[in-house]
């Protein structure tokens, strides 16, 4: 599927066939395998899911989201309640640690902050808030701490991407104290992400910067 009109389509029945998107406000364009995704939406959830599914579609190289969350008129929650709930939602997951997340809103757009240990505890907490009726955005500003022994991550990573069935030579990982850079060339999006889970669940990584290309 080389031809731009053909991705195009392409991705507009992905929109379409995904129930947690409406692709009734959402325009698309596609050139050389990069998708660009314009118009609206009605949660930030749901801006998520679109950009989720454009990437799911075969040659879909790169996504340029610049998609707007535009509340329903029913739909009115002001920073100080968007804010607690935001606080219910994070005590409630298990995954998050006992307040180890702070959190600000302004005009919809939350953002988070602290530390916590692990990268799926940070990822869990954008994920609670992100969901809530009322959030345009969010920035997730929360850090990893790091670990005292970082000497190992890079050969960590590189034997549990041989383990999840990847082959080696077509992924580089280096490592700078917690710093993780992925290059290299895969099949897929889906690749790409395992790629990058994999590198985060390596202990002592502290960020990735995942600059695989997907062919």
């Amino acid at each position: 599927m080389s031809d731009d009109k053909q991705l195009k389509q392409a991705a507009l029945d992905e929109l379409k066939w995904e129930p947690s998107v409406n692709e009734a406000h959402i325009g698309v364009t596609a050139k050389d395998g990069v998708v660009a995704l314009m118009g609206h939406v009605e949660s930030y959830s749901e801006k998520f899911a679109a950009e989720k599914a454009t990437r799911r579609v075969k040659d879909v190289k790169a996504v340029v989201e610049e998609l707007e969350v535009r509340l329903p008129f029913n739909v009115k929650h002001g920073d100080e309640e968007i804010a607690s709930a935001a606080v219910n939602r994070l005590k409630w997951d298990s995954s998050v640690p006992k307040d180890a997340v702070k959190v600000k809103v302004e005009k919809g757009w939350v953002t988070l902050t602290g530390e916590v240990d692990w990268h799926y505890q940070q990822e869990a907490a954008a994920d609670d808030v992100g969901g809530l009726w009322g959030v345009v955005g969010v920035s997730n500003e929360i850090i990893i701490k790091p670990k005292p022994n970082t000497s190992k991550i890079r050969d960590d990573i590189m034997v549990a991407l041989d383990r999840s069935w990847f082959d080696p030579a077509t992924i580089n990982v280096t490592a700078r104290g917690g710093k993780v850079t992925l290059t290299g060339t895969v099949e897929s999006w889906y690749e790409r992400d395992e790629a990058g889970y994999t590198a985060w669940a390596a202990p002592g990584t502290t960020s990735v910067e995942n600059d695989i290309s997907v062919s």
